[in-house]
């Protein structure tokens, strides 16, 4: 039951279910869940160690915000790992690997661009796809960290994900990947993250002023 409480409770963060900002209510969240006050304690004080929720004297919990110049070391940070995600992608992946990239690509793309959410929710998951298929998995347990920080980010703009540019970079690092290129796999995932990073700092950025 604490697992399943803590699963729920990241999901709904990292979904957009709980914004960044959204003080949670014990109370609430048991009934909501239909569990007892011991597992949504426990999930939460989890979710705060990871640095999802935050604890405030006093004030109860919330989903954590991030300030422009968190979410800048962010994306310093995201550029180097989908970079080398990318890199090992194109040299590692299996059959089964790409087609699961191909089929989340896919997915993404067929997703309606005013469904922020989905969006956002098939977006991390391609990025996924490719740390798992660079078979590396201390980069991964670093990703599952750094997927956290982007969802909030993305929860707190909620934009871009529908951008143009977005599905080109998207299929640039895909062609890389498959044709095993890791130079231009890493060279298209940087390039993915430079092109986004400074329209969402600068709305961070503005929301923060």
């Amino acid at each position: 039951m604490r697992d399943g409480v803590y699963d729920h409770l990241r999901r709904a963060v990292l979904d957009g279910e709980l914004l960044p900002g959204e003080r949670l209510a014990e109370a609430e969240l048991c009934g909501r869940l239909g569990v007892s006050r011991t597992p949504v304690r426990e999930a939460v004080m989890r979710l705060t160690q990871e640095g999802l929720l935050v604890a405030e004297a006093n004030r109860g919990v919330r989903v954590r915000q991030l300030s422009a110049e968190e979410a800048r070391a962010t994306y310093v940070v995201r550029e180097e790992l989908d970079g080398l995600a990318a890199a090992l992608a194109a040299a590692n992946h299996t059959a089964e690997d790409a087609r699961h990239l191909r089929e989340a690509l896919a997915r993404l793309g067929a997703a309606g661009a005013e469904d922020y959410r989905t969006q956002t929710r098939l977006d991390l998951a391609f990025h996924a796809a490719v740390t798992a298929a660079a078979h590396n998995l201390p980069l991964a347990e670093l990703a599952r960290s750094l997927e956290q920080r982007v969802a909030l980010i993305k929860h707190q703009t909620r934009t871009y994900n529908a951008h143009p540019d977005t599905a080109a970079g998207h299929a640039a690092i895909l062609a890389a990947v498959l044709a095993r290129d890791a130079a231009a796999a890493r060279e298209a995932a940087r390039q993915h993250v430079r092109t986004f990073a400074p329209l969402v700092l600068q709305d961070l950025g503005a929301s923060h002023a």
